[in-house]
């Protein structure tokens, strides 16, 4: 961890269920990037791609800070893409990661399937951090009769990737396009 904290709660180190690690992703997100498939999510799209990781009680548990000293921290790997499942149903852990990859100069991007809006007016301050230290958020539930094979890092064309520092800047969604940075 490039950090010097312990990731710890009141009962001890800082736990994440994740579903699966890919260490070497070129299809979560632009460039070569690490994608955490967090464990857990109740959006229940029809057709999700990976309906695996809807129960809460199945995949791996790992601490927080041993995850992040085993994930590998090389120039190739451009960012960390956080998806599932949905990262914001383990927020703290996801943002302890986000923050991690970000001191290792990488970029963070987050699938959900909450809406940009659900996540600004939740007042859940846990998701709202998470929110604040992704580079991109791709938002939305996965919809079956709005799917398109023709969409960027995305399956349908209800769900947006959302600049998340400029959108807060500017007070409105600004979206990626794939010839911008992160």
């Amino acid at each position: 961890m490039t950090e010097s904290h312990t990731c710890m709660l009141d009962e001890g180190p800082l736990k994440i269920r994740l579903a699966g690690i890919v260490n070497e992703s070129v299809t979560d997100g632009p460039g070569l990037r690490i994608a955490l498939f967090f464990q857990g999510c109740e959006h229940y799209c029809p057709g999700c791609h990976n309906p695996q990781t809807w129960p809460f009680q199945r995949g791996n548990e790992y601490a927080v800070a041993e995850l992040l000293r085993q994930l590998p921290d090389t120039p190739l790997i451009k960012g960390v893409t956080l998806s599932g499942g949905d990262p914001f149903y383990q927020p703290e852990a996801a943002a302890i990661i986000a923050r991690d990859f970000h001191n290792r100069g990488k970029n963070v991007w987050a699938y959900t399937g909450f809406t940009w809006e659900e996540l600004q007016n939740s007042g859940d301050s846990a998701r709202i951090n998470l929110l604040l230290h992704c580079d991109v958020l791709i938002d939305g539930p996965f919809v079956q009769s709005l799917r398109s094979l023709t969409l960027n890092f995305c399956g349908s064309s209800n769900q947006r990737l959302i600049l998340v520092k400029e959108s807060q800047e500017a007070g409105k969604i600004i979206e990626w396009k794939p010839y911008d940075k992160g």
